[in-house]
């Protein structure tokens, strides 16, 4: 590493060290890393902390976010410390149900359940050690970049190893900041954000229970108490969470004191019942950067958009990012697709995320209402007709895919002997296609790096006939990310579909088309 940093200056015109260099190595960075390798990108992580930070911050992911982590190699690994969440119920100050959102436990269409309760610094060191097993990155961490210098073929990013309290630079063709909410990267963009107009003050609190508590109930609560809204949700094992909304009138000098903390869970758990591991005072913003490309320099992650708690995605949001842009940057620095995929990354996930960020914003002005008469209103309108709320599952936004069904995730069939699809497909396109097509579709792919790049799946089980039945097409074409880039009913438009994925088709006559 020293070598080609000390040297990267002089050799400013042949190949950069590097095809991506990450800074932060949170969930986010750290699940781009792995991805980006699996392709086999030559990358670098810059991280400013020493090591995975040992206390809870993000609590939840969904299927989607585990069928990533499952592409990733760790799902495996993550499973005996998870929980599959219930759901939630949103209740009044009278303890009255007003809305309902009740998650299915079983396996759902994304080959996983549709949530999961986690341990943040236990997916942060799975998905490190993996990264570490599979090589393919260098990893600096107490590394703190500070400058970006945009070139045509490269971008030159100079560093401080804090440890050492030394200078230096590298090279990297793609710089994608996952850097968190004060971004570095997002200044040299100079990106701006837009405010969706939610900003309030709440108090985290996690405990470790002393015991068992099945009073406490699996279900996460919103207590909607205009007198001091409160969330509790389970974690896996012994980990609890409330979150406590900081109220006009509280003691600045208390708020986040031990005292006041067991004051306000009183109701729930006494210090003879569990140990306070954490707590800290977080304002739960919603905004959207407004450009997360410039250039060779991209954003991810809390760095690109930050969202309340109320719908348990704010990590997920940037798991679907990496998922996203992972697979445009292997292909434009293969040279398989041109460098304009990269401007589908925004356009495709803003809105996406967009929807999410809106609908936890929404449910916000629910639980935090506290004047009198609003209140009043919503109790009176909530509690006569139970609402039962669904988890949004929203397309992708214009981008790198066509037709009715393209830019819709794509389930995952788990089959009968429990194999799942994407494990059978590895990470790379995959065609779904009807047995009469599948020979003509893979002869028709000539050369061997065509047959790498595209996983041929004949639609011989009744999970993925059904599939195609329903999509009213003989070929469904899946991206890397599990998204659908398109459709196909004949062999012409199978070749069409191929090509738009960089792949050539041989011309020949098919007696199945």
């Amino acid at each position: 590493m020293k070598d080609a940093i000390n040297n990267s200056e002089c050799r400013s015109t042949q190949t950069p060290d590097y095809d991506v260099a990450i800074v932060g190595f949170g969930p986010t960075g750290a699940t781009l890393a792995n991805l980006l390798t699996l392709r086999g990108q030559k990358v670098v992580v810059f991280e400013r902390d020493k090591d995975v930070f040992q206390l809870p911050r993000a609590v939840h992911f969904d299927g989607e976010c585990m069928r990533v982590f499952q592409a990733a190699g760790i799902a495996q690994t993550l499973l005996p410390n998870l929980f599959v969440g219930p759901g939630m119920k949103f209740v009044n100050a009278r303890g009255e149900l007003m809305i309902d959102w009740t998650r299915p436990g079983g396996i759902g269409p994304q080959g996983w359940c549709a949530s999961y309760k986690f341990h943040q610094p236990d997916l942060e060191r799975a998905l490190r050690a993996q990264l570490s097993e599979r090589g393919g990155a260098d990893v600096h961490l107490r590394h703190e970049v500070f400058a970006l210098d945009e070139r045509d073929s490269h971008v030159r990013i100079r560093f401080e190893d804090t440890a050492q309290g030394r200078l230096a630079h590298t090279t990297a063709r793609y710089v994608v900041g996952c850097d968190g909410a004060r971004s570095t990267v997002r200044r040299f963009i100079g990106t701006e954000l837009a405010d969706l107009k939610s900003h309030e003050r709440w108090v985290v609190v996690d405990a470790l229970l002393q015991g068992e508590r099945a009073d406490l109930g699996d279900y996460s609560i919103q207590y909607c108490d205009p007198a001091r809204p409160i969330t509790y949700t389970r974690g896996p094992h012994n980990r609890r969470r409330w979150e406590i909304m900081v109220m006009p009138g509280d003691d600045e000098r208390r708020i986040g004191t031990p005292e006041w903390i067991w004051g306000r869970l009183a109701r729930w758990i006494t210090p003879g019942h569990a140990q306070l591991e954490r707590s800290a005072i977080y304002t739960f913003h919603s905004v959207i950067a407004q450009g997360w490309r410039r250039g060779r320099l991209l954003i991810a992650g809390d760095a690109a958009h930050q969202t309340p708690p109320f719908m348990g995605q704010g990590m997920a949001a940037g798991i679907r990012d990496a998922s996203n842009l992972a697979w445009k940057l292997a292909d434009v620095i293969d040279g398989a697709l041109p460098d304009t995929l990269l401007d589908t990354y925004e356009s495709e996930r803003e809105p996406h995320v967009r929807t999410f960020i809106e609908t936890a914003v929404q449910l916000g002005g629910v639980i935090q209402a506290t004047d009198s008469d609003a209140v009043a209103a919503r109790d009176r309108e909530m509690t006569a007709a139970i609402r039962e709320f669904r988890t949004p599952q929203p397309r992708l936004g214009p981008g790198w895919h066509a037709g009715a069904a393209g830019g819709d995730i794509g389930p995952q069939p788990v089959f009968d002997d429990g194999s799942r699809l994407d494990d059978a497909v590895g990470y790379r396109f995959a065609l779904i296609v009807d047995e009469a097509l599948a020979q003509c579709a893979q002869d028709a792919l000539t050369h061997a790096a065509h047959r790498e790049r595209v996983a041929i799946v004949p639609a011989a089980r009744e999970q993925l006939r059904a599939w195609l039945e329903e999509a009213g097409a003989r070929a469904v074409l899946l991206r890397p990310d599990r998204y659908i880039g398109g459709v196909a009913h004949d062999m012409g438009e199978l070749a069409a579909l191929l090509a738009r994925a960089g792949v050539a088709c041989a011309p020949q006559r098919c007696e199945a088309a």
